[in-house]
């Protein structure tokens, strides 16, 4: 278990927030084209710094917030010189602890360096896919990737879902696992706080007109009485959505 508690009572960091515009699922056309979002609680948007590069300087960490915008709990530190910024919060990372983002920093929960540098079966988290692009992978509360294997300009990782995938050598990463790792038991207790997160309701295509939805209509409770479609006539299980990208591909070792 994760004893590290967040603070849902302290202000964020005024410099580092800016409110977050809401779309409500709609394009620049002013088209829905994402459904079932809709209005929620007013949030402010906290300014992560998932680059990690203000390098060779410790930083202290402050306090452990909560964030609305991620499942994850966010850690604000203050450098030497006086610099505050928030990064995620790695698990039993604590208030008053030093970290530091360095090409040869010790291997250490919250330190960042490149991952030719941290050594086999050490958890990684916060990965970046192109070095100097900032950190892209394993942000979610209670993931990890793990280094396996070294191979020329390449490392190894094994991620939660089992796939091994290439990474550059030259790529940062923050040694140790995504905290709030009890996130995934977290019941949400009732329709109005769903709302509150700006999330609208489904409803079930089988519970609608046969003009809204191809499993519509019948009289009383009907099932789909057809391999389940979308509400646009597409399948809607089974079907293969990854694209064709070869030069993404390539990078992945084992599926």
């Amino acid at each position: 278990m994760d004893n590290t508690k967040a603070s849902f009572t302290k202000r964020p960091e005024k410099k580092l927030t800016r409110i977050l515009k809401k779309h409500s699922g709609r394009d620049s056309s002013g088209q829905v084209s994402v459904r079932h979002q809709g209005g929620r609680q007013k949030r402010y948007y906290r300014t992560i710094d998932f680059k990690r590069d203000k390098r060779d300087m410790e930083a202290k960490v402050m306090q452990i917030e909560y964030d609305p915008n991620r499942n994850a709990h966010i850690a604000l530190l203050e450098y030497k010189d006086g610099e505050r910024r928030y990064i995620l919060h790695p698990k039993s990372l604590k208030v008053g602890d030093t970290i530091v983002s360095a090409d040869n920093a010790d291997i250490k929960i919250g330190n960042a360096l490149p991952l030719k540098n941290i050594p086999l079966g050490i958890e990684v988290h916060n990965i970046e896919l192109y070095p100097g692009k900032g950190g892209q992978m394993m942000r979610g509360a209670g993931t990890c990737a793990v280094v396996i294997a070294k191979e020329g300009p390449y490392i190894h990782l094994k991620l939660p879902s089992g796939e091994v995938r290439q990474f550059f050598a030259d790529a940062y990463a923050t040694v140790g696992q995504v905290g709030n790792v009890e996130h995934k038991y977290e019941v949400i207790g009732k329709a109005g706080r769903k709302i509150h997160m700006g999330i609208r309701p489904t409803v079930r295509g089988t519970a609608q007109n046969p003009r809204s939805h191809p499993h519509g209509g019948g009289e009383g409770r009907s099932g789909e009485g057809m391999h389940p479609k979308t509400p646009w006539g597409k399948p809607a299980r089974g079907k293969k959505t990854r694209k064709k990208n070869k030069w993404s591909n390539k990078f992945i070792v084992k599926k």
